[in-house]
């Protein structure tokens, strides 16, 4: 199901919802209105490949911090 943003006309709330192709009214999750309008949205992607000046490789890939678990991120 794609994921469609957004705006609500009547209260302003912006807003994400998965939505099925059989599922033709959307409302307004504040204000239960009817009267919505799809946003333009982008899909976003962010690759990097190597490495960042002289450090050597992370040895967990995650990060370009030199020792496993001294980023947080694989504590």
């Amino acid at each position: 199901m794609p994921l469609y943003e957004y705006k609500c006309e009547e209260c302003g709330t912006l807003f994400e919802k998965l939505v099925s192709h059989a599922e033709s009214q959307v409302v307004c999750i504040q204000c239960q209105s009817k009267r919505i309008k799809k946003q333009f949205s982008v899909f976003a992607a962010s690759v990097s490949h190597g490495r960042t000046g002289d450090m050597p490789p992370s040895p967990c890939g995650s990060c370009e911090s030199p020792g496993r678990g001294q980023c947080g991120i694989n504590n």
